[in-house]
């Protein structure tokens, strides 16, 4: 099998600067490659739907929050991993969308929680499963041992670098 594209750039850095370790661009330069490439794959499932990814990231937290599907927006920005902004402008689009609905908290009337709308909910529903077929159509050529042991060393990388 030949050299894929960081295998040669390695190649090239061996062979003018042979004292150097390339080890990690041969990881870190393969992960970024696959995640232009994987990015690339996943957006059309959620753009056949209107939604970009972090609509669906805001809808999905929703969601998985269970019933009644609601989250203050510091919890979604918590569970998103964006600032507080960012989920403000999703929300406002979800919003517009008819997706999420911005309710007053009982116990505070300054708060507020977003919640799945009826037509949100059907929406993740039925993006969350062409989602996750297209995500085990990406992951199908590894063996299950081998997707096992990779999710286990991105998470212990992960955790290592504080990412976790």
């Amino acid at each position: 099998m030949s050299e894929d594209h960081v295998g040669r750039i390695r190649q090239q850095w061996a062979e003018q600067r042979p004292d150097l370790d390339t080890t990690p661009m041969g990881i870190i330069g393969r992960l970024h490659r696959l995640s232009d490439h994987l990015h690339a794959e996943l957006r059309p499932v959620f753009a056949a739907a209107g939604l970009s990814d972090g609509d669906f990231d805001v809808l999905a937290a929703l969601r998985r929050a269970g019933e009644p599907h609601e989250l203050t927006p510091g919890g979604l920005a918590e569970t998103t991993m964006v600032t507080s902004g960012a989920v403000t402008k999703r929300v406002d689009r979800l919003e517009a969308a008819g997706l999420v609905a911005r309710t007053v908290c009982e116990n505070d009337a300054r708060s507020r929680r977003i919640r799945l709308t009826p037509a949100g909910l059907a929406v993740v529903d039925d993006v969350v499963e062409r989602h996750l077929a297209n995500e085990t159509r990406l992951v199908a050529g590894l063996s299950e041992v081998e997707r096992t042991r990779l999710a286990h060393l991105l998470e212990t990388w992960g955790r290592v670098l504080g990412a976790g």
